[in-house]
């Protein structure tokens, strides 16, 4: 008998009725050889200072720093009713080896293992390891089963990075809470993030907007003007002096041509559904995930955007196929090397007309982007034809520029997302040497504007690229910046749960208390390098080339140096 775990409820349902596993229990199933639970989420964490000793129930300084020498887990009260059934089934005698099917990523794989460990299980594992809940999917990773063993430096990796971010929020948030008597939380990725949004504030602060002016000449199918002319005194001279008519000196021509995107990413999607849609990170993640679990699309967690080269045969005939696409694009877009756990999300080939236009218009949304996004991203370049029209008058340059589409390509799967104001701007045919009647001269008061407010939509790119220059050239890391695609929805939501960003529209704006944080701690914390040096080792942990506790060590003496660094400062 075999004991399959998932990772949700929904997701055991579905692995179930591809297995013939009908026979329905308390918190499992079981049938034709399988018994088949799940988890829901997180059942296991890590606990609280006080349990090693009760006298981290209050905060001292003296106290710090916190370093536990075997770190201790325990059952979530709210699902241990889970676990419970869980650990029985573990360890019934009639099982003899079980399955780990909770998501296939860092998080999955400690998700499974933590509860393993804590229900001192001994059982064999193999590891279901899919990126699509379609039937063919599941029924083709079962009969490719991996060896759990294959995963143990995935699982170290996933342990290591959740004891780094326990041992900082444990020891640092005391730290500054008790130096600054104020109820603070500190995180290896909230700060950085919060710090992101606090610089943009203070940019935004101490800008000085400035007045500048441009002539404006208005003739019978178009306009000419200046550049930024900073004084008012010039720029009603030029205008005084522009005689009534006037020579065109340059026409430049020439042909831009734009590659189409690639296929979507988790952070990818996100964005454009806060643009499009006006989601939340948090909500495009959610209606994502619920079509991975209707077997709509594939999952959704990544950070690729590219495919495997096994899959070309399969997309092109049950997707692609169906309508005219480049097949130039095949080489770009399906790339082994360039996938890391998960490729990106597409449809998959089983969901069906019916099946989407059932789905609650939240949902339909996020899955007619992703299709779009798909076919648009094998499909032609966009053609267009740039020109720029100069005239020169007394060492001033008059220009308006145009464009006209010669070819659309990929665009017309996203003309339903293209602003309706964003129109083309075709210029009339002229020539070097056409003269031209000016029928107005105006001068255009203008204002340098300032920075914009960080959106989820511009903040999830921040944190995506952040610290990226400082990660290893060649290293594949599934979290580069700030956070993975799957947890910085999250992020977000405990900044603005914690009172230290707040949603204003469609902005994020930080307030008192977040400013306040940024203010005090130490500025490695603010860094987004920080967290690219330790997703650097989380990397090579999971490749088996460093091991955990090096990294452990590293992390703790940084703490350390911290907390040493303002008792001495206190202490003065």
């Amino acid at each position: 008998m075999q004991l399959v775990i998932a990772e949700k409820p929904s997701v055991a349902m579905s692995i179930a009725k591809v297995l013939g596993v009908k026979n329905k229990q308390n918190g499992y199933m079981e049938g034709n050889g399988y018994i088949i639970s799940w988890c829901v989420g997180h059942l296991v964490g890590l606990v609280s200072p006080e349990i090693y000793d009760e006298k981290y129930k209050r905060w001292n300084i003296e106290d710090l720093p916190i370093f536990p020498k075997e770190f201790k887990h325990y059952v979530l009260p709210k699902v241990k009713k889970q676990f419970s059934i869980l650990k029985i089934l573990m360890n019934r005698k009639d099982i003899n080896e079980v399955i780990n099917a909770c998501d296939a990523g860092r998080e999955g794989e400690l998700i499974f293992r933590l509860v393993y460990k804590q229900a001192k299980c001994k059982k064999d594992i193999k590891r279901l390891w899919i990126s699509s809940m379609e039937d063919r999917a599941i029924k083709e990773g079962f009969e490719n089963l991996k060896e759990g063993h294959d995963y143990d430096n995935l699982f170290a990796s996933a342990t290591a990075r959740a004891k780094a971010d326990w041992l900082v929020g444990m020891n640092l948030s005391r730290l500054y809470s008790l130096l600054y008597k104020q109820n603070y939380s500190v995180g290896r990725v909230q700060t950085p993030t919060l710090a992101l949004m606090v610089k943009r504030e203070g940019d935004i602060q101490s800008f000085k907007k400035e007045k500048y002016y441009t002539v404006e000449l208005d003739l019978d199918d178009f306009s000419l003007t200046t550049e930024r002319i900073d004084n008012p005194d010039i720029a009603e001279q030029l205008k005084n002096l522009v005689p009534e008519t006037i020579k065109i000196d340059y026409v430049e021509e020439k042909e831009k041509i734009t590659k189409p995107d690639l296929p979507f990413d988790l952070t990818t999607l996100q964005r454009e559904c806060n643009r499009y849609f006006g989601y939340s990170a948090k909500q495009s993640l959610d209606y994502a995930q619920s079509l991975y679990e209707k077997k709509l699309i594939t999952y959704p967690r990544t950070d690729s955007r590219y495919l495997t080269e096994d899959m070309i045969t399969s997309l092109v005939n049950n997707i692609l196929g169906k309508n005219d696409f480049d097949t130039d694009r095949i080489k770009v877009i399906f790339n082994t090397k360039k996938v890391t756990d998960h490729h990106a999300i597409i449809p998959t080939a089983s969901a069906s007309i019916e099946e989407i236009e059932s789905l609650p218009e939240s949902e339909k949304r996020v899955f007619k982007l992703i299709k779009n996004k798909l076919h648009a991203s094998f499909s032609y370049p966009l053609k267009e034809k740039l020109t720029k029209i100069i005239a020169e008058f007394d060492g001033f340059e008059f220009i308006t520029k145009g464009k006209t589409v010669i070819d659309g390509g990929f665009t017309k799967y996203l003309e339903d997302y293209k602003p309706k104001d964003k129109k083309d701007n075709p210029l009339p045919i002229v020539n070097p040497g056409d003269e031209f009647s000016i029928k107005e001269k105006t001068i255009k008061e203008k204002y340098t504007q300032p920075p914009k407010p960080y959106t989820e939509e511009s903040l999830l790119k921040a944190m995506e690229i952040a610290g990226k220059g400082e990660i290893d050239k060649g290293i594949e890391v599934e979290r580069v910046g700030l956070g993975t695609p799957a947890t910085r929805a999250g992020i977000i939501e405990n900044l603005i749960y914690k009172k230290y960003i707040k949603r204003e529209g469609k902005n994020l704006i930080p307030t008192h208390l977040g400013l306040a944080v940024i203010s005090i701690v130490a500025k490695e914390l603010k860094n987004a390098k920080l967290t690219s040096d330790w997703e650097t080792s989380l990397y090579y942990i999971s490749k088996g080339k460093s091991r955990e506790e090096d990294f452990l060590q590293e992390i703790e003496a940084f703490i350390a140096k911290q907390i040493d660094l303002y008792k001495c400062v206190n202490e003065k």
